[in-house]
C-alpha cells in the first residue's frame, strides 16, 4: 500500500513494516510505473524498488533489462541529491 511518503509491505509471518518512498517514476518503454523506497530502521543504504499499479499493489521487478534500467534511474537521482 502506498501513501504520500509511505509504503507498508506485509512480510512473510504477516508483520506490516514501514518503508520511506524516495521517489516514484514512470516508464514510457514498459508501460510500468516504479517505487524506489528505503527501510528507515536500517542504517545500511539499501534501497529498494519494485513496480506499482494505480491501486497502490507492488510487484516484484522480474527482468535483468528491467532492474538495469531501474539502477541507472536510482544512480541518478543519488548523483542530483549528491550535487543539490
Amino acid at each position: 500500500m502506498l501513501d504520500s511518503n509511505c509504503l507498508y509491505v506485509k512480510d512473510e509471518n504477516g508483520n506490516e513494516k514501514k518503508f520511506i518512498i524516495l521517489f516514484t517514476f514512470d516508464n514510457d518503454e514498459t508501460k510500468k510505473q516504479y517505487v524506489v523506497y528505503q527501510d528507515p530502521q536500517n542504517d545500511s543504504g539499501d534501497v529498494y524498488a519494485s513496480i506499482y499499479d494505480d491501486k497502490g499493489n507492488l510487484y516484484p521487478i522480474e527482468s535483468d533489462e528491467e532492474w538495469d534500467m531501474v539502477e541507472e534511474v536510482i544512480n541518478t537521482f543519488v548523483e542530483d541529491e549528491e550535487d543539490a
